[in-house]
């Protein structure tokens, strides 16, 4: 275990935390008015992208200097600060105070420098729980020293063994994780597509991540299949491209025998679809009325983060291809595609 003390005095401003993988929901914005918090209790993650200043335009990037850093197309601009920021649940900080005017969003704090060290006064992160964002806390890499503490590295069990997420909200949304788990993978199925159709089996998979590549795909020519891969499944035959769960802890991919490609998928999405709970055939006793609700159906139709899923395809090097690059040029001109 770890804990996270200010750089400057050295006063401790996190309980002790545990290692886990940063989840793909971390930079999902919008959905319900107010949203949980992005980690769970006693648990921090790693952001490895830059996140600090200075912020510089694409125009004054270019292509080549883009490459370099991991990005294969035009965005808006990129962070030129280190990386490595942490993020944790805000019940696990200590001795951190907030700077009242730096705390601007519409009804809390919505991020940049508005937290600081309660000893020395030296600004250490960024507190959110304005509506409409996860609440987190983000240390800045360069304000804070990580420190080993007596503990274990990772939480019990295995990591591959968690429990199935939901895709429908009680109230008919679809979830706010789904969204943003499904993009970075439904990019990746783009890319090892090759460009040609792809086949998905009819179902939630189908209407999470086919619905989006009949859109974004040729109708016509051989198709390449989409299917599930992992703990406890191996699909027989085996898919051209396979969903594989994306370990909770180290974000490692599971890695399916035969020629099949993987892509990674939150671990708890995989698991509700790899293994769906199955529908209740109870009946009722003779004379026994109940009004039970309904299950969750959803209201409308399920559509991926864009945003999320054009960050994933401009970090892929296939988006240099011109049949991808002309699916991102689509995607971030703003209209339906």
């Amino acid at each position: 275990m770890a804990v996270f003390a200010c750089a400057g005095c050295g006063a401790e401003l996190t309980g002790p935390v545990t290692e886990v993988a940063l989840p793909p929901h971390a930079r999902r914005e919008g959905g319900h008015r107010f949203l949980p918090a992005l980690l769970e209790p006693r648990t921090f993650a790693v952001d490895p992208e830059p996140c600090e200043p200075p912020w510089r335009p694409w125009h004054e990037i270019g292509a080549d200097e883009a490459t370099v850093r991991g990005v294969y197309a035009p965005v808006g601009g990129l962070w030129f600060g280190p990386g490595g920021a942490v993020v944790l649940a805000p019940g696990d900080t200590r001795n951190t105070v907030l700077i009242p005017e730096q705390c601007n969003g519409c009804c809390a704090a919505d991020g940049g420098p508005n937290l600081a060290c309660e000893r020395c006064g030296r600004t250490v992160g960024t507190r959110i729980d304005d509506c409409y964002r996860w609440q987190a806390v983000w240390l800045y890499p360069g304000a804070v020293r990580r420190l080993a503490v007596a503990g274990p590295d990772r939480p019990t069990g295995d990591g591959w063994t968690v429990p199935p997420m939901p895709p429908v909200e009680p109230d008919g949304w679809w979830s706010d994780r789904w969204s943003a788990a499904v993009a970075p993978a439904l990019a990746e199925v783009l890319a090892a597509s090759g460009g040609e159709p792809v086949a998905v089996p009819v179902g939630l998979l189908a209407e999470t991540f086919g619905r989006t590549l009949d859109r974004l795909l040729p109708a016509d020519g051989p198709a390449r299949t989409l299917g599930l891969a992992g703990p406890g499944l191996t699909p027989d035959p085996a898919p051209d491209i396979v969903l594989v769960p994306r370990h909770p802890w180290t974000g490692a991919a599971w890695r399916p025998t035969g020629d099949a490609v993987p892509v990674p998928l939150d671990a708890e999405v995989w698991t509700y679809l790899a293994f769906p709970p199955a529908p209740s055939t109870a009946r009722l006793p003779v004379g026994e009325e109940r009004d039970d609700p309904l299950p969750p159906h959803p209201w409308m139709l399920f559509e991926p983060d864009r945003r999320l899923l054009l960050h994933r395809l401009a970090r892929l090097p296939a988006v240099r291809q011109p049949w991808l690059r002309a699916i991102y040029d689509r995607l971030g001109d703003g209209r339906r595609y």
